[in-house]
């Protein structure tokens, strides 16, 4: 890797746009995100407008290569404020000619209305919530949707747009192997090109994570149940053409999710939105950025004419390194880390050995890879490189 090629180039650059509204909280979501009686949303888009503007002005040296729309709800923004947001990105920075422009969305028949309003705005790939498919879960989930409403959407998303992503949960409450086998091939068979398929992560601070707390949520599958589902998880998307290219996320060959490449390989984003997080190279540091979570907070800070984000942060060079390998050993092609960036390199060597020895990490050229073996363990395998 030639260090003097800086993150942008090397990693891509990027731009995320957070949308914070939801029409309800999913008990299981930590994500910056509120429910809200009403929005105005030319309001809203006046004040992303004046941060792209803002940004572009540190930026515009740089070719963007996709843009993200997420949330909370993003497919409850009006197509007219999606339109102007990429009319403006557009007259800001130069825009690689396949521009990867993905939007969020709840799989509900109201939101799947806005779909050809999207497309025409410009968005070319649409993220959908799915969770299950099931609607027993999908309730207990807090989703608004039913399987056959969520399917509906789907057909529809398909009809619209080339790329069409969904999302599905597993080792949910009461959940076995085999059903999650038999929900997957299902999944299978709707043709998706990128399916993101999570382990449900219980986190401090959600509805589920109180519940928990209280002796309540019951039927949580134990660590070798939810091991056994990973595997297949593996083995059924791997088969089915769709493998694992970083730890939740699987894609046909070439449908990867461009926006996310940049942040596990470490490229540059600019975050604009309440909660949202960016880094950026700029003047020979790398900056890590952050927006204010509160909605009301960061729109009077925007339209106040001061910067929609809390002071930055510069990453010295121990971070910067740690970050790097975090977010590259997520990825199945693994990172080229020059060992010389490392804080002790022999140190690291060292502990690289290890891991190797214990079958965990493995070199392939130039370039460090965790294994199948390794992978369902990378927290663990990272604290011990990383400590």
């Amino acid at each position: 890797m030639d260090d003097s090629v800086e993150n942008w180039q090397r990693g891509g650059f990027g731009l995320y746009l957070h949308w914070p509204f939801c029409q309800a909280k999913c008990p299981y979501c930590d994500f910056n995100s509120h429910v809200a009686a009403r929005i105005d949303q030319d309001r809203w888009g006046e004040a992303f407008l004046r941060e792209i503007d803002r940004l572009a002005e540190e930026t515009d040296d740089r070719i963007l290569g996709s843009i993200f729309f997420g949330g909370g709800t993003p497919s409850l923004m009006e197509p007219k404020i999606v339109a102007a947001i990429l009319d403006r990105i557009s007259r800001r920075w130069r825009l690689r000619n396949d521009i990867e422009v993905t939007l969020e969305a709840n799989p509900t028949s109201i939101e799947a209305d806005r779909f050809a309003g999207y497309r025409a705005a410009g968005v070319n790939r649409v993220s959908m919530g799915m969770q299950a498919l099931n609607d027993g879960d999908l309730k207990r989930l807090g989703r608004l949707h039913d399987v056959a409403e969520g399917l509906r959407a789907f057909d529809v998303a398909r009809a619209a747009f080339d790329r069409v992503s969904f999302d599905l949960i597993y080792a949910r409450q009461d959940q076995t192997p085999q059903q999650w086998e038999q929900e997957l091939r299902r999944a299978m068979e709707l043709c998706a090109d990128h399916l993101s398929l999570y382990q449900l992560t219980v986190e401090d601070g959600t509805a589920f994570g109180d519940r928990l707390a209280r002796g309540g949520l019951r039927g949580l599958p134990d660590e070798d149940r939810a091991a056994e589902m990973y595997e297949i998880t593996q083995a059924i998307t791997a088969e089915a053409g769709l493998p694992a290219y970083e730890v939740s996320n699987h894609a046909v060959p070439g449908a990867e999710s461009r926006h996310n490449l940049v942040y596990w390989r470490s490229g540059d984003w600019a975050g604009i939105g309440p909660g949202a997080h960016g880094r950026l190279g700029l003047v020979d540091r790398r900056w890590a950025t952050e927006a204010p979570k509160a909605p009301g907070a960061w729109l009077v800070e925007v339209e106040s004419d001061k910067p929609g984000e809390l002071p930055r942060e510069a990453l010295n060079s121990v971070e910067a390194f740690e970050e790097r390998v975090m977010m590259g050993l997520r990825l199945a092609e693994g990172i080229a880390l020059p060992f010389h960036l490392a804080p002790d390199p022999g140190e690291f060597e060292r502990r690289v050995v290890e891991m190797e020895r214990l079958g965990f990490l493995e070199r392939s050229d130039d370039r460090l890879i965790a294994t199948s073996t390794g992978r369902p363990i990378l927290n663990a395998v990272l604290r011990e490189l990383l400590a």
